[in-house]
């Protein structure tokens, strides 16, 4: 049987994962098998971490809006539900950003939604 050298495609390959690998520190941007490991590794960080960002900006905004009512002795809770019974239905971060960058908008709504 006649011997088979894959010289392009097996470089092709390590190239490939190498150029991944850029940015990882000391041997894991360098050497062929620590990149591919450390890219293994990262992959299923960053898998795990998509779905974890989604989580972590609900409670960051959910956090801003209880702050932001409790300015106005009410809780957050309250505040969901009064404007579930109105059926406002703007989204948790549509509602901390207005707390946020638009305090007298946001005053308004509570007002609307309280009485």
């Amino acid at each position: 049987m006649s011997r088979v050298k894959r010289g392009n495609v097996a470089r092709k390959r390590r190239k490939k994962q190498l150029k991944l690998a850029k940015g990882f520190r000391g041997s894991l941007s360098k050497l062929f098998r620590p990149a591919s490991q450390a890219l293994l590794h990262s992959g299923n960080n960053a898998y795990r971490d998509r779905r974890l960002k989604k989580r972590d900006f609900r409670k960051i905004w959910i956090i801003r809006l209880n702050a932001a009512l409790h300015e106005h002795s009410m809780s957050y809770s309250q505040f969901i539900g009064a404007c579930k019974k109105k059926n406002i239905l703007l989204n948790r971060k549509t509602l901390s950003d207005i707390a946020l960058n638009k305090p007298d908008i946001f005053a308004q709504l509570i007002h609307f939604v309280t009485t």
